[in-house]
């Protein structure tokens, strides 16, 4: 499929390298999920052309069925939503060949992400950025099969993607300033603050909120408190938003458990995941997503 042409006019300011730190005016992102739904929502309301690629025709309709809700919670809220025909959702990979930027955004496994982002860079041409939303997987390792790396970097989006302000922006020892440049232009363009880590495992802000996440986990098994209790101790005593064990449910506890072994490998005991973690997702209780984690969740 052939995109309609929408490329920005030449007054767009660019970066030293003619990267445009405007929006693109096509951005794709791979993977449809409740990551990839929001990250396609955010680039929508900035007024990119937006291709999301699944696996097959179902998963395809879910993901336009979730930035569609998303879009319309926009709407009831005063938000000018962008026209129906800025969202376009399929299975092919051929569609990101006129993207500016495509962001992979499929589960927190290595082997899948290196097979999404091959995906990718077959499909798009040398001028794009690549990126990948992971939370904790090194971006070093990710661009050690790809053939060109230095246009390739960190977009980490945090869950849910409309409510949240920040991005990290991780830098591979290969991205150029320039690739940086953009993308932490592209962050404020579509209304959130971005922070630029360099590579590292769990980069900034997984490494910290997975510590605490873990230590919390640790007190509910060993009965310090209740959850709720733990959780109110840190959102009065250090006016966290938000307590560490209903972030976990948020986020997903399957994919703080696969951030937390990624960790485990880079530096040890002090990131084993806790028993209770592990017990939780062999039962299937993931948090909010399936209706149990450490609290009970309902529509």
């Amino acid at each position: 499929m052939t995109l309609p042409d929408t490329r920005v006019s030449a007054d767009v300011r660019t970066g030293d390298a003619g990267i445009p730190t405007a929006v693109p005016a096509r951005v794709g992102v791979l993977g449809g999920g409740r990551m990839g739904a929001g990250i396609a929502h955010a680039f929508l309301l900035a007024g990119a052309r937006v291709h999301v690629v699944e696996r097959d025709a179902a998963a395809a309709d879910a993901a336009r069925d979730r930035v569609e809700t998303a879009l319309s919670r926009s709407s009831q809220k005063g938000v000018e939503i962008p026209d129906a025909d800025t969202l376009i959702v399929g299975t092919d990979t051929a569609a990101f060949a006129d993207a500016g930027l495509v962001i992979e955004a499929v589960p927190e496994d290595r082997a899948l992400k290196l097979d999404a982002l091959a995906r990718i860079e077959g499909a798009v041409d040398g001028a794009a950025v690549v990126a990948s939303n992971t939370s904790s997987i090194s971006i070093d390792a990710l661009a050690g099969s790809l053939t060109r790396p230095e246009r390739f970097l960190g977009l980490h989006f945090f869950n849910p993607v409309p409510a949240s302000a920040l991005v990290e922006v991780v830098t591979g020892a290969a991205t150029t300033p320039e690739v940086v440049g953009a993308a932490t232009a592209w962050v404020e363009a579509i209304g959130k603050t971005a922070v630029v880590v360099r590579d590292a495992p769990g980069f900034a802000s997984s490494r910290l909120g997975v510590a605490l996440g873990l230590e919390a986990i640790r007190m509910l098994e060993e009965g310090v408190a209740s959850a709720h209790d733990i959780d109110t101790a840190m959102e009065l005593g250090y006016r966290h938003p938000m307590g560490p064990l209903r972030t976990t449910d948020i986020v997903g506890l399957d994919v703080r458990l696969g951030i937390a072994e990624e960790l485990e490998r880079a530096f040890g005991a002090r990131f084993t995941p806790p028993a209770l973690l592990r017990e939780l997702v062999a039962e299937g209780h993931l948090g909010r997503k399936t209706g149990r984690g450490f609290y009970e969740w309902s529509e």
